[in-house]
């Protein structure tokens, strides 16, 4: 199919698969020069990499597990590695919407002589501290 059907059959621009081309992403089936068709099998390659993205692995880890000879080379590893990233974005996002929740619905006139509250302040000024201290201990030059 040529690249004004695998655009539209995707939704995605004409310009975002010249560059996965270019990137050796997806391979065209035609002649340099000439107008790209791609073999059938290109949608899923490109559901595949779309699945990568919404995953958060960069275009380069996605590469590495494309399909080279039609066999998907999955690094298991690295799966874990970001599923487990992910779970700990979300553990933390649910403590920040738990806190501001709290902070919105708590009835106590002053927050600061709220013990929820206090104790939301202080587990967020501990990892202020820690995000200090960690910053300052890089060096960026021995």
């Amino acid at each position: 199919m040529d690249i004004s059907e695998v655009s539209r059959r995707t939704g995605l621009p004409s310009s975002t698969v010249r560059f996965y081309e270019k990137t050796g992403l997806i391979t065209a089936t035609s002649a340099p020069g000439e107008r790209r068709h791609f073999a059938s099998n290109v949608l899923d390659q490109l559901a595949l990499i779309a699945l990568g993205q919404a995953g958060g692995l960069s275009l380069d880890e996605i590469r590495i597990m494309l399909p080279s000879e039609g066999v998907l080379q999955i690094d298991r590893t690295l799966l874990l590695a970001k599923a487990d990233s992910i779970d700990a974005t979300i553990k933390r996002l649910k403590a920040m919407s738990q806190g501001l929740r709290h902070a919105a619905e708590c009835p106590a006139p002053d927050h600061t002589q709220c013990p929820n509250f206090q104790r939301l302040l202080k587990a967020a000024a501990g990892k202020v501290k820690r995000n200090r201290t960690a910053a300052t201990s890089v060096r960026p030059y021995p």
